[in-house]
């Protein structure tokens, strides 16, 4: 039992860590634009040097909403890593982790929709990129949302032993 508890807690940090990563840095999508690397993220357009991300009054909104939803996934990931050291030494034998693993799948549903509206609004309306694909920062966002969902589960199922 003290085995799966550290397991979930090891998954757990790394998580929250995947989640600074994917939202801090620009590597989104990546592509060519005459002959030079370029990466977008959720703030700026890198090449060789940073600028605000050129974007349309269409799809500002839908940028923002994707910006409030990873910020707001990171907080809910962290609230949820000390809700459970809190209720790891305050809980009775026999109880579960349920405020844990219901911050924790609040956490899965901000990234759900985070990385939904970027997959919909901006995969394909890259038009100043040739060969455009997707970075590090997206799929480290696809694992979180796996892992916080499967960390969030196991916190409800799991009893204190």
């Amino acid at each position: 039992m003290l085995v799966l508890l550290a397991g979930i807690f090891v998954v757990h940090i790394a998580t929250v860590i995947m989640l600074f990563v994917s939202t801090i840095a620009n590597v989104w999508m990546v592509g060519s634009y005459s002959s030079e690397t370029i990466s977008t993220g959720l703030w700026l357009l890198c090449n060789k040097t940073c600028t605000q991300l050129p974007v349309s009054s269409q799809n500002e909104a839908s940028l923002k909403a994707v910006q409030a939803f990873m910020i707001l996934s990171i907080i809910f990931s962290v609230v949820a890593l000390i809700l459970f050291i809190i209720q790891l030494f305050t809980l009775e034998k026999g109880k579960r982790f349920y405020m844990t693993g219901a911050v924790m799948l609040v956490c899965w549903m901000c990234i759900l929709i985070a990385v939904s509206i970027y997959t919909a609004r901006f995969t394909g309306t890259m038009v100043y990129f040739t060969n455009a694909h997707h970075g590090y920062c997206f799929i480290l966002a696809w694992i979180c949302f796996c892992f916080s969902f499967i960390i969030g589960i196991l916190y409800l199922v799991l009893r204190k032993k």
